[in-house]
């Protein structure tokens, strides 16, 4: 009897111990990865929206243009640092992070594609307060199109950077799905699991093999950044990631684009996943949706030749998208 009382006892001395070591090493990630607060902005607004504050800017004058970073607990507005200089030379850039990214607030609950399209439309109507042009990127440019199909008279135009494919946007939520989804909002365990997705050692990992073609064009000033945004707020990013790991932020978008008359921009880059069969498979949706890609497959005999060959298309790449949002 004595030894299954301390047996019992050791084994909760231990898991007390253990939860006690995880608590403190999360603490200690999130405390480090946010302690040059290098998101602040001093000319920053916020939105009182319903399920948050959201955060945003605004820069230059002319015609509203709105812009919407790709989802992800690491995402921000910051994304779009150098295109909305350029952008601002001839539009009111308005410049949001999406709630649960960035600055904006991060509550703790199931994020939807449909919670996404409520703020993209209440964002337009309360703030911009007129039609506006839409330049997202990957998931949020199914966001843009639902919030067009939903009421037309708020949004202008849509150009999307690298679509995420309707085939992916086509899942919904399975058994396994949302088990890795209850894992991720654990309180200790999950907390430690997103910690680890969301390393310094992974977020370079993400920038060399999956945000730039070319990994001699790291940013390490934008890494921070991206490793600041996924541990604000002790990690609270967790409760996006467990949303998008459980598929409740996809949507099928296939009827919208057949029913929206708006003029559809998509803009793709050639060394993206089946790239060309993604754009093939929105155009034979609507015949109407424009679209261009990008080449990227060029392979530097130097790093001289290297940024030579990336600022040149970097500088197509802003007279493009000028182009675009002028006509």
């Amino acid at each position: 009897m004595k030894k299954n009382v301390q047996r019992l006892l050791t084994i909760s001395i231990l898991t007390s111990m253990t939860g006690a070591g995880i608590f403190a090493i999360n603490k200690l990630i999130n405390a480090s990865a946010v302690i040059r607060n290098a998101l602040h902005n001093k000319s920053q607004y916020f939105y009182d929206w319903k399920f948050g504050r959201i955060h945003y800017t605004i820069e230059g004058s002319g015609s509203p243009l709105l812009l919407l970073h790709d989802l992800s607990p690491a995402s921000s507005s910051v994304e779009w640092k150098s295109l909305k200089k350029q952008l601002a030379k001839d539009h009111t850039v308005y410049c949001m992070d999406l709630l649960g990214c960035g600055c904006s607030d991060r509550p703790k609950i199931t994020y939807t594609n449909f919670l996404y399209v409520q703020l993209i439309t209440d964002f337009i109507k309360a703030v911009i307060k007129q039609p506006t042009d839409v330049l997202t990127s990957g998931l949020s440019g199914s966001f843009a199109v639902m919030a067009c199909k939903n009421d037309v008279s708020i949004i202008r135009r849509i150009m999307m950077i690298n679509p995420e494919d309707l085939a992916v946007l086509n899942q919904i939520p399975d058994r396994q799905s949302k088990a890795s989804k209850f894992l991720l909002e654990l309180p200790l365990i999950g907390t430690l699991v997103y910690n680890i997705l969301n390393s310094r050692p992974n977020i370079d990992l993400a920038f060399t093999e999956k945000y730039l073609h070319n990994p001699f064009h790291v940013d390490t000033e934008l890494e921070d950044l991206y490793y600041e945004s996924s541990h604000l707020e002790n990690g609270a990013g967790k409760y996006l990631l467990a949303s998008i790991t459980g598929k409740y932020i996809y949507c099928n978008i296939s009827h919208a684009l057949k029913t929206i008359d708006n003029s559809i921009y998509i803009l793709e880059g050639d060394s993206e996943p089946r790239a060309r069969e993604s754009v093939a498979l929105y155009t034979s949706i609507n015949p109407a949706i424009e679209s261009e890609m990008i080449k990227t497959h060029q392979t530097p005999a130097s790093d001289r030749s290297t940024r030579n060959r990336y600022w040149k298309l970097l500088t197509s790449f802003f007279s493009l998208i000028n182009s675009i949002v002028q006509c």
